[in-house]
């Protein structure tokens, strides 16, 4: 083990990042598979046994906590941990409470699954943890911060770096969203069920305020600070404009907080709130095209990087994704186009480009560069982080070219008319025709699975490769200790 790395963990708590990195890659393995079992529900219906444990209703909600609050909140925790204290050049205020984030998160989520299960849920739009949970969350959420903002007020850097900026406005707007959305009354203490205080369109509108705020921030600033770190360090070149990544972070917090209620279109709330919403994402595109170009064009002069190294492969891939799904988004949130697009596989087609090409291969990028590092290792493969790059990119085009192909389908057949004025084609002719889009999504959901156990063994055998060297540096220097003693 090197001497340096030795310093970096006296220095850093490398522990508790170690244990968020090994949690994500299990819940996404996890969370993934059920992601595609419950597609095979979808394309064959008699994959719904008569278990109700895992029919489509239940397993659903336990495919997206586990990837988003499992996979991405186990990244995010590794990261944030990482790069802030990296950044700042400090510790974190307390190893005890940095360990209680860990245990806190996980059992928060894995108590939000057995409940999904067992039938508990508040049945509302992304938060649907039940109340003694979302307790537990909020307490977890109040000592992350505390502990994020604790390390850059001990930083020995007068300058605090753009993807602290974007860590920092995750976990407030996180905590903030969280505690609103979740506003409920319990029946009683010793029972899960409780009542939102919100009712009507005042409901609607802030599950939506919530739902698309937890994509704007959870799954976009937070990502966006992962990105700010990780893809100068890999690619060892600064960040391309570091003005524009302050215009980026300001415009991008301010505009995402107005977009929420574009989801409830033709619905009734009142038409000006969705207008307003419409026009906010409409704006969003400006932010997030001028982050896309400025993670792009910090590879300006390491272009070659792309043929030697794989890693800048999944990062330059997921910036892609990224600029495609935020010039997606404000395309659906126009009425016109919302019109064909809403309640169709067309939206789940977005949201998967999104969360699998911009998410999942950022974290994965991210994961492939810090893992050897807080290990002190070498990566045991790079052949497999080529193999896993090209599965997980075969995977997502097959799966949101699918879900295209079924969502403008199903989007066409439910408005045509005939001559006379009725529907051309019946709910269930629609149903039928979305069959084999379903299966290549089921399909395409299972190349990128694949991929995901790729990165499970390759970053197990890194992690048992360096445990095995330093025992062997241990006994070598016990023994030349024990030689000198003599």
């Amino acid at each position: 083990m090197a001497i340096a790395s030795i310093s970096s963990n006296q220095q850093y708590n490398y522990e508790v990042i170690r244990k968020f990195s090994i949690a994500a890659i299990i819940w996404g393995v996890w969370g993934m598979s059920v992601g595609v079992y419950i597609a095979a529900e979808l394309a064959f219906p008699l994959l719904n046994f008569d278990i109700p444990a895992i029919t489509f209703g239940r397993f659903r909600p336990v495919h997206t906590t586990s990837v988003i609050f499992g996979f991405g909140g186990n990244a995010l925790f590794a990261t944030s941990y990482y790069v802030v204290q990296r950044t700042c050049q400090a510790r974190l205020p307390s190893d005890f409470f940095a360990n209680v984030t860990f245990v806190g998160w996980n059992l928060a989520i894995f108590l939000g699954v057995i409940s999904y299960m067992a039938g508990y849920t508040q049945s509302r739009e992304y938060a649907e943890f039940e109340w003694p949970i979302d307790i537990l969350i909020a307490v977890v959420w109040v000592i992350y911060f505390w502990l994020y903002a604790g390390t850059m007020v001990r930083r020995s850097q007068p300058h605090i770096y753009v993807a602290n900026w974007f860590y920092i406005a995750f976990i407030l707007a996180t905590a903030l969203l969280h505690i609103f959305n979740n506003l409920a009354m319990p029946v009683g203490l010793f029972t899960l069920k409780s009542y939102s205080l919100f009712s009507g369109v005042q409901d609607a509108m802030t599950q939506w305020w919530y739902g698309h705020n937890a994509v704007g921030f959870f799954l976009t600033a937070a990502f966006l600070g992962m990105m700010y770190y990780f893809v100068p360090k890999q690619a060892g070149r600064p960040v391309y404009s570091y003005r524009l990544s302050i215009v980026h972070f300001w415009a991008l917090i301010f505009l995402y907080m107005w977009v929420g209620t574009h989801h409830l279109h033709w619905t009734a709330i009142p038409d000006w709130t969705s207008t307003l919403a419409a026009t906010f994402s409409i704006l969003l595109l400006m932010p997030s095209w001028g982050g896309m170009i400025n993670g792009i064009m910090t590879l300006s002069g390491a272009w070659d990087k792309l043929r030697s190294d794989p890693l800048m492969m999944f990062f330059i891939t997921a910036l892609a994704f990224y600029g495609m799904s935020t010039f997606e988004g404000p395309m659906m949130a126009l009425k016109s186009v919302n019109a064909l697009s809403h309640y169709t596989d067309w939206t789940i087609g977005h949201v998967h480009s999104g969360a699998l090409g911009w998410v999942a291969m950022v974290s994965i990028g991210s994961f492939y560069h810090m893992v050897p590092r807080l290990y002190d290792a070498k990566l045991y493969s790079q052949r497999l982080v080529y193999i896993h790059f090209f599965l997980a990119t075969f995977g997502i085009l097959i799966y949101i070219t699918a879900m295209w192909v079924s969502g403008i389908g199903q989007g066409l057949m439910l408005r045509a008319f005939d001559d006379y004025g009725n529907l051309a084609y019946t709910f269930v002719e629609s149903v039928a025709f979305m069959h084999w889009p379903l299966v290549m999504r089921m399909i395409g959901g299972l190349f990128f699975v694949s991929g995901m156990l790729i990165m499970a063994f390759n970053i197990f055998m890194t992690i048992r490769t360096a445990k095995r060297e330093a025992a062997e540096l241990e006994a070598l220097l016990a023994a030349k200790m024990a030689r000198a003693g003599a």
